[in-house]
């Protein structure tokens, strides 16, 4: 679909213990040498973010885990997102992601008054929005 695309490879910073402790991080360790192992081989667009790592080395303190201290809570999501998206995500691609999340709460908006003049002019600038989005990225759907 994009010959430009890039991957973006990550080890999930959740704490899978099915199978024990030790394991878990024997499993992490694999993910981890697997991956810095495919860096010299034909996959050329390579990138891997240390999303396991942050939650590990910078949010270690049990206060970043939900109640059942193995998932993180929504203090260390919004970090591991931030530190994702900043250096990740284009300043271009920041906008349209705003714009688009900006329509998604407009199109989720419930009126008082469905058919109220505010409404309308409302729902038609949602529309324009929509369009505009539309024509430069066919691909996505509202």
């Amino acid at each position: 679909m994009n010959p430009n695309g890039k991957i973006i490879f990550t080890v999930s910073p959740v704490r899978h213990i099915k199978d024990g402790f030790v394991e878990n991080q024997v499993s992490k360790a694999h993910l981890i040498a697997a991956l810095h192992s495919t860096r010299h081989s034909q996959l050329t667009i390579y990138n891997y973010f240390p999303s396991y790592e942050i939650m590990m080395d910078e949010l270690r303190e049990y206060r970043f885990y939900a109640e059942d201290m193995l998932h993180p809570n929504q203090v260390a999501i919004d970090y591991i997102w931030q530190r994702f998206y900043e250096t990740t995500i284009s300043d271009e691609s920041l906008l349209l992601m705003q714009e688009i999340e900006s329509i998604q709460k407009g199109l989720a908006h419930r009126p008082f008054h469905l058919n109220s003049e505010s409404h309308q002019q409302f729902l038609s600038k949602l529309h324009n929005k929509i369009t505009l989005i539309q024509k430069q990225f066919p691909r996505i759907t509202f």
